[in-house]
Order: structure tokens, then C-alpha cells, then sequence
């Protein structure tokens, strides 16, 4: 059986397809690169370039690819452009994925991983946030992801079809082995950010709010590694292959950094010194969001390999100078 990877050619979605395909797992990639790579896909899996909005394409690879699961990434994911522009984010996050929910439904492919976002609690009363907690998001970023997720709990209750949606805190890092890292040129991701200035990559770097309800006033935001939530996907399909209920769980460490400390972090193991300019709140940032991360490690059993932000911040780093060499950006 395959496993067909919306955005496996982007930079979380790329890091799944290697813990896959490192597992022996026959994958297909769907991704229209338009943020991602045709050689971030690793090899053997298939990548086939189209848009998960294209229902007549994503019919036929369910039928001829042999789909037994999907894991969803493709899709939109800057928070002040959700703002800016929230149609477009209802119609990337949420209406093309009640197509692929709907083609999931009407092909018998009954497991389905969703690549949902701690966004969907806005900002939340108590941290560590848990799973149980109000989902009141502030952002239309937030807003499509719980559209979707509300849309996979109604299909499961309505067909014979379970998943589980993981919401993400801060992704951060690159793969240890030096195969995938943040690729997407004018990235947001704050360590991707920091690290491009720190090698001379951006003339500075912004940091947005400085008054906030926080021990510096800065953003306080809890960073995974990238490998360690690629692993958590895994974990969530060996418990959808083993029978497990449909569900939802934090991917986080349960910590959280402030925008300010990373930035002393990347200086740190950079050795580098930036030019940080300090400008208003950005519309649709909470103050402070950490994870709850009990229920993923009770109930699936995912224990985090990579909790440490200066290696975090070193693989980052290392990864651009991989990048530069790939692509010729110097």
C-alpha cells in the first residue's frame, strides 16, 4: 500500500517523506511547488506535480497509486498574510481540503493525517495549552485549520474513515543528516530568519512587539524540531494502522522561548552579531504560546530526540550553508 504526502516537496512535508521512505514506505508526493522543491522529494518516492485543489487528479492517483493513507501538508501558513489576504487561506487551507477529505471518503481511504496548528487557541488563558482547552483562534490562518479539522471530526462521525490532527508549534531546525531544511526564500519561521541574517544572507532582521505580557515583552513560542514532529506523524499512523480512534494532539515540547532569547541563542552558536530593529505588533500574534505535550507522549508513545534549542539553531545553521551549495545562493 502507498501513502500519497500533500506538500511533501516543502519543508515539513519533505522531512515526512524521508522518515518514510527511511521506514521502507512507498509514498507519492503531490505538492505544485510553489513554495516547495522538486529535489527536496527524496528518492524513491513519486512526485507528482499538481495541485491538491485539482479533484479529477487527486481521483485518479487514490485509484491507480493504491492510497491506503494520506498525510496533509500542502497549504498556506504565514499568519499577517492570512490577515491581509484571508480568502485566499479559506480557499488553500479549507476549501481545497474538504475536496481531498471528500475524494479520501468516496475512494475507502480511511486514515488521514492532518497538518493542523496551535493557532487554532488563539490566545490562550493558561500555558501549557492542552488539547481540551477553547479554540478561539485570532488569525484566519488559525480559522481555516480549525474549518478543516472541524470537517475530518464530522466525516469520521458520517464514514467509515479516522485520522488525527496534529497541531504544531513552532517547527524549527533541519534534517540532522543534512538531506532537508527550510528552503522557501523570504521565509517568517523566526530561527530560519535569524540565521539568514546572522550570515549576512538579510541586511536585518525585525522583531514585532516588544510590550507584550511576557518576561521581556517579546513573543514567547514553544520550537520542535523538525524531525522530532516528522516522527510524530509516524507515531500517528501506527495508531491509525493499529485501529486507534480518531484524534488530536499537540506536537510541542512543552517549553517556550522568547523571540528575544532565540535571537541570543543564534548569536550564540552563530558567534555572529545582527542588526535587530524593533517595529510594532504584527496583527494576529498571540503573546505566548506553549504546549501541552502529556497526551501525544501518553497515548502514542512519541518521545522528543531533539529538545534543544542551540542544536536546534546549529542544524539551522548548517543547513543554509547546504542550501547555498544546492542552489548557488550565495
Amino acid at each position: 500500500m502507498t501513502i500519497l504526502v500533500t506538500g511533501g516537496a516543502g519543508y515539513i512535508g519533505s522531512h515526512m517523506v524521508l522518515e518514510l521512505v527511511d521506514a521502507g514506505e512507498k509514498v507519492v508526493v503531490l505538492d505544485n511547488l510553489s513554495t516547495g522543491f522538486e529535489w527536496a522529494v527524496a528518492k524513491p518516492a513519486e512526485l507528482v506535480v499538481g495541485d491538491i485543489g485539482d479533484t479529477e487528479l487527486v481521483d485518479r492517483l487514490l485509484k491507480e497509486k493504491g492510497i491506503e493513507a494520506i498525510i496533509h501538508f500542502a497549504g498556506s501558513i504565514v499568519v499577517p498574510e492570512s490577515v491581509s489576504n484571508p480568502l485566499m487561506y479559506y480557499e488553500n487551507n479549507t476549501v481545497k481540503s474538504r475536496g481531498l477529505i471528500a475524494a479520501a471518503v468516496a475512494n475507502g481511504v480511511k486514515q488521514f493525517i492532518f497538518s493542523s496548528t496551535a493557532a487554532v487557541y488563539g490566545n490562550p488563558a493558561e500555558n501549557p495549552v492542552g488539547e481540551t482547552a477553547v479554540l478561539a483562534p485570532i488569525n484566519p490562518y488559525g480559522w481555516s485549520k480549525l474549518m478543516t479539522e472541524l470537517m475530518l471530526r464530522h466525516a469520521a462521525d458520517a464514514h467509515d474513515f479516522r485520522y488525527v490532527a496534529l497541531r504544531y508549534f513552532n517547527v524549527a531546525g533541519a534534517d540532522p543528516e543534512g538531506r532537508s531544511g527550510q528552503s522557501t526564500p523570504k521565509a517568517t519561521h523566526l530561527i530560519k530568519v535569524a540565521c539568514e541574517t546572522a550570515l549576512g544572507k538579510r541586511s536585518h532582521m525585525e522583531v514585532f512587539g516588544t510590550d507584550y505580557p511576557t518576561r521581556d515583552g517579546t513573543c514567547v513560542r514553544d520550537f520542535i524540531h523538525v524531525k522530532d514532529l516528522a516522527r510524530a506523524h509516524v507515531a500517528a499512523l501506527t495508531h491509525l494502522r493499529n485501529g486507534g480512534t480518531a484524534d488530536v494532539f499537540n506536537c510541542g515540547y512543552s517549553k517556550g522561548y522568547s523571540v528575544l532569547e532565540v535571537l541570543d541563542a543564534v548569536k550564540r552558536v552563530s558567534g555572529k552579531e545582527m542588526d535587530v530593529r524593533f517595529s510594532p505588533r504584527r496583527p494576529g500574534d498571540p503573546a505566548a504560546i506553549v504546549a501541552a505535550s502529556s497526551k501525544i507522549r501518553d497515548n502514542l508513545g512519541w518521545t522528543p530526540h531533539h529538545d534543544d534549542l542551540d542544536k536546534i539553531v546549529s542544524q539551522a545553521l548548517a543547513w543554509e550553508a547546504e542550501l547555498a551549495r544546492r542552489t548557488n545562493v550565495r
